[in-house]
């Protein structure tokens, strides 16, 4: 696979990210509230557990990647590299604090896929230099998921897309009623947390966010 054709399909994956949280969990499980948004249309799982043990996270990874595979859709595993190791995930999503884009791909070799959070023009430049594959920029709005996401603008989101050769994925807050905010802002698609897995209705939520998608993304 040439470097465009992966940057072309790392691209289309990026539509409709939906990022897990099991704090929703109610009548369905997590393994069945997955499978509800990829019926929707999501079009990549990143997997988050900031709570459950190792061994814990490396079993319901494994059962998630079968289930993304049946779908065709990329797996990213949040943080952990030796869990997408393990279960050979598609790739990993890392943060400012956590392991460095550079170290992170030697780690997992040229295939695997590597997001790297970003809220700078600097951060993302770096981001890209050292190897990855495209950016989370947020919290493009108001956000409770995680604690310590602060707002970025609309300006800085557009001028993050803009230096960038690699394809942007907004976060933080996204939902059915801003998501049209975004429209020209140059993203390759939103990461969606509450607003797919904290509805009643997961599957017409994700099916509703992945058409505005295509509308911002146009």
């Amino acid at each position: 696979m040439t470097i465009e054709e992966k940057r072309e399909k790392v691209k289309q994956a990026l539509l409709l990210y939906g990022v897990t949280d099991r704090a929703w969990v109610g009548d369905k499980t997590f393994e069945e509230q997955i499978e509800d948004s990829l019926k929707g249309g999501v079009t990549c799982i990143q997997l988050r557990e900031k709570s459950l043990k190792e061994d814990e996270f490396l079993e319901e990874a494994k059962v998630i990647r079968k289930l993304t595979k049946e779908y065709q859709i990329p797996l990213i595993i949040n943080d952990n590299v030796e869990i997408a190791l393990a279960s050979d995930a598609d790739g990993v999503h890392v943060g400012q604090k956590d392991a460095r884009a550079m170290e992170v791909r030697k780690r997992l070799g040229a295939d695997k896929i590597i997001g790297v959070s970003a809220r700078t023009v600097e951060q993302a430049k770096e981001a890209e230099q050292m190897g990855a594959d495209y950016l989370g920029v947020g919290a493009v709005f108001g956000t409770t998921t995680k604690g310590d996401a602060n707002k970025i603008s609309m300006e800085v989101l557009k001028e993050i897309c803009e230096s960038v050769s690699i394809p942007v994925v907004a976060i933080g807050g996204v939902c059915e009623e801003n998501i049209l905010q975004l429209k020209g802002s140059g993203v390759a698609g939103v990461a969606v947390v509450s607003g797919i897995y904290a509805k009643p209705n997961i599957k017409e939520s994700s099916k509703k966010l992945a058409e505005l998608a295509k509308e911002i993304t146009k």
